[in-house]
């Protein structure tokens, strides 16, 4: 057991230790920083009202992570929700046995429910044509419908919803890596794309004549195109702010909408159709890891699932011994 000197005090102070690494060295997405910060809440206020008193990180056992884990499974919370809260608690002991605040993890042994087998939401590749047709089509719906009076229609910000969806299906990149991406970081003559990933690791992908085309066009629309350093797509164009997380996700739902799609997908789901499409039209799955930047090629595999049941179901309807 650590003693005070070694703790630098009280661990009341260790979740806020943790949430600094999260972003300052971790660089944790928004989601991911919400909802572990969230999951330890939650641990604390249960464990307060369960003992009456407060958390002492480094003295709980695993027993009050099975009763906790009791308590969530009487709430009937879905096995995701579950596995998402002991994840953040996983983390968080891993975080303090690397800074030697703890020995070991006293989630060690705990056992959790299954994951379900969940495949990747994806589009079709007819879809994913119609989504990015979407933000042009919504512009010149609204000017015609605009025609004839005062108010004007912003075009530049449905060029650069175009581009933006182009460039996230291109490069199949996390919401958050696109909305990082400064104009400095995407070579045009090479056609590639240096990416910050998660934990500040990075990469090089390749991004299409498409994409780039279409963030060229809207740079050109805009009243002063982006300098070297700043963002390729503005929240703002005013204020120079780049796009946020938020911001995409309603902008999507828009088109979405529009194609008559599942308005619930989100932005990932066009990372998740960037993968299946690979692996559909030939790529390794070596490659396709080290262009989503997965670390495990695990996480990988799950598209080949995809894939495969997609065969399957063909193979069912076409075959007639099947």
């Amino acid at each position: 057991m650590p003693d005070e000197a070694k703790t630098g005090g009280a661990d009341a102070e260790w979740p806020g230790l943790f949430y600094r690494f999260l972003i300052d060295e971790k660089d944790a997405s928004v989601y991911t920083q919400r909802n572990y910060r969230q999951a330890l809440d939650e641990f604390d206020k249960w464990y307060r009202k369960a003992n009456v008193s407060p958390v002492r990180w480094a003295e709980l056992e695993r027993n009050d992570f099975r009763l906790f884990l009791r308590q969530l499974g009487r709430r009937e919370l879905s096995q995701a929700a579950i596995r998402l809260r002991f994840s953040a608690l996983n983390s968080f002991y891993k975080f303090l046995m690397r800074r030697g605040l703890v020995e070991a993890s006293p989630l060690k042994g705990v056992t959790l429910p299954k994951p379900a087998k969940r495949l990747p939401q994806f589009l079709t590749i007819d879809q994913m044509i119609a989504l990015l047709n979407a933000p042009e089509a919504e512009y010149n719906a609204e000017r015609l419908a605009k025609e004839g009076t005062s108010k004007k229609v912003r075009k530049a910000l449905y060029l650069r919803d175009r581009a933006i969806l182009e460039t996230i299906y291109s490069c199949g990149l996390r919401i958050g890596e696109m909305c990082r991406m400064t104009v400095d970081e995407i070579d045009f003559e090479e056609s590639v794309v240096n990416v910050q990933g998660k934990g500040k690791k990075e990469r090089q992908v390749p991004i299409g004549r498409a994409a780039l085309d279409a963030i060229q066009g809207y740079w050109q629309n805009l009243a002063k195109p982006p300098a070297i350093d700043e963002p390729v797509f503005f929240a703002s164009e005013a204020k120079r702010t780049p796009v946020y997380p938020r911001l995409v996700q309603m902008r999507l739902k828009k088109y979405l909408n529009a194609c008559k799609l599942d308005a619930t997908l989100t932005p990932h789901k066009l990372r998740h159709s960037y993968a299946t499409h690979m692996l559909d039209a030939g790529a390794d799955l070596r490659s396709v890891q080290e262009l989503l930047g997965h670390s495990n090629l695990a996480t990988t595999q799950v598209y080949t699932h995809v894939t495969t049941e997609r065969i399957k179901r063909a193979y069912d309807e076409a075959h007639p011994r099947a």
